[in-house]
């Protein structure tokens, strides 16, 4: 099966000893670059901590892997449909993740231009739909994603949340036309439609997949973009080996360019 994608987007942030980045990890994040999907399976056969079942025995000294989903489903589960409860206390940092990510995406939706406007490069994407993986209650969507896209789907598993986002959080918007679908479904499942997307956006969400997931996930949203479309991933990431948060059962990657 050929796995060669477009262009993938990462906006990281690196993350080592604590959950949720504070607005210094956001400030001093590395400068985002490109990859593709090929260079990470490639990579990823002939890299230990690429596999899910070995993480879980080096952090657990037994293999849990069948039971960590619902560790996962548990804490989410536990936790309140707020902003504070999507970023783990730190409600206060949604300004500062939102703008760096304006700053970000702006590149590839208006194109950059130099000295006297002259243009470097041109956009790359309309701005028409995206679709926001792991949406919460729906926090990307409504300070980022609906500030640069004509409409949103989210897709989002903890029904709690989606409950929240359809009903109340983005109510407004979904009255408005600017939501097409709410989504409760988990992203080792989902597959979007094919070529609806100009920007398949997921955000500290994908450590939550297992690499076979993860790396699924990306394959089939690849048929779920417009030509031009790009995955944008801003997730934590290690400098060396990973870290796993027993809390929720989630694993921070090391980047491979």
């Amino acid at each position: 099966m050929s796995t060669k994608i477009h262009r993938i987007i990462l906006a990281t942030s690196v993350l080592l000893s604590s959950h949720w980045p504070t607005i210094s990890d956001l400030r001093n994040a590395p400068a985002p670059h490109t990859t593709n999907i090929e260079t990470m399976s490639n990579e990823a056969e002939n890299t230990s901590f690429f596999q899910r079942e070995a993480w879980y025995t080096d952090a657990r000294g037994k293999s849990v892997v069948n039971s960590t989903t619902s560790i996962a489903i548990d804490y989410w589960t536990g936790v309140p449909a707020t902003i504070n409860g999507m970023l783990g206390g730190y409600g206060s940092i949604t300004s500062t993740d939102t703008k760096a990510s304006s700053l970000f995406i702006s590149e590839f939706i208006k194109g950059k231009r130099g000295a006297n406007n002259h243009i470097i490069k041109p956009p790359c994407i309309s701005t028409a739909y995206a679709c926001d993986c792991g949406a919460g209650i729906g926090r990307v969507s409504k300070h980022f994603l609906l500030k640069h896209f004509d409409k949103v789907d989210l897709v989002e598993y903890t029904p709690k949340f989606i409950k929240q986002a359809e009903q109340s959080y983005l109510a407004k918007e979904a009255q408005e036309g600017r939501v097409g679908r709410f989504i409760c479904e988990g992203l080792q499942t989902f597959t979007p439609e094919e070529g609806k997307y100009d920007l398949i956006w997921c955000q500290w969400v994908l450590s939550h997949l297992t690499d076979e997931d993860l790396l699924s996930f990306l394959v089939r949203c690849k048929q779920g973009l417009k030509a031009s479309g790009i995955i944008g991933i801003k997730e934590n990431v290690t400098a060396v080996g990973y870290n796993f948060d027993k809390m929720d059962s989630s694993v921070t990657r090391r980047v491979i360019v």
